[in-house]
């Protein structure tokens, strides 16, 4: 994966993305736009509460590294502003409308379950079941040019693993899988004797303590 945002320039991007599929008419976004965009509190996570200046200098990044277009007019006061990130003529990112909805609600919500990915992309594609997303999300993490998404390892308690992009950096998963809490369902017969007859030590040995303690007080 060539390409590497930051948290600002990665909501950016997302927010153009959708905007460009859900409400085309007002295609390309103005800076006040776009920093609205940014700030929304629905379908986003985290909720941002960026200034104008923030978003324009992230954007003049993204500009200068051609991700992104100011498509204003000759002469034009206000700047419009339009993604170069997929599916265009000037980059090599191509993506499906499935594939485009599911790096669109990666950029604006973090890692999610397919679940998730099938419910919240309802306005930027369609898929027939959650099976159809996780087998494409396991498409994208296999992609000879570069993996766009990475399977976490499943939280304690949760059903589905959830998935993150890459284009924030690589994820260490080993590192993930070592720091999560450990599911009890996951603790082996063994480990769990071992536990009990820890306890039951324990158990015996205040026993004995107390027995003591009893035996001081009637002396």
């Amino acid at each position: 994966m060539n390409i590497e945002l930051s948290a600002i320039e990665a909501r950016i991007i997302g927010c153009l993305i959708e905007k460009e599929v859900t409400t085309p008419d007002y295609y390309p976004l103005t800076l006040n736009s776009l920093t609205t965009a940014c700030n929304q509190k629905s379908n986003r996570d985290p909720v941002m509460s960026l200034t104008e200046a923030e978003v324009m200098d992230a954007a003049q990044a993204l500009i200068d590294r051609r991700l992104m277009t100011d498509d204003s007019g000759f002469n034009s006061r206000v700047s419009k502003f339009r993604h170069r990130f997929c599916n265009t003529e000037f980059g090599s990112l191509k993506l499906t409308d499935q594939e485009r909805g599911i790096v669109c609600c990666m950029l604006l919500r973090g890692a999610q379950t397919p679940g998730e990915i099938r419910t919240r992309t309802n306005r930027l594609c369609e898929f027939s079941d959650v099976k159809q997303v996780e087998a494409l999300l396991e498409k994208m993490a296999a992609r000879e040019e570069g993996a766009l998404v990475v399977k976490l390892p499943r939280e304690p308690g949760k059903r589905e693993s959830r998935y993150q992009h890459l284009f924030c950096g690589d994820v260490d998963v080993a590192a993930l899988a070592a720091a999560a809490p450990q599911d009890s369902s996951s603790v082996s017969s063994g480990q769990q004797e071992q536990r009990i007859c820890a306890l039951e030590e324990q158990v015996a040995e205040l026993k004995q303590q107390v027995e003591q303690l009893k035996a001081l007080i009637a002396d």
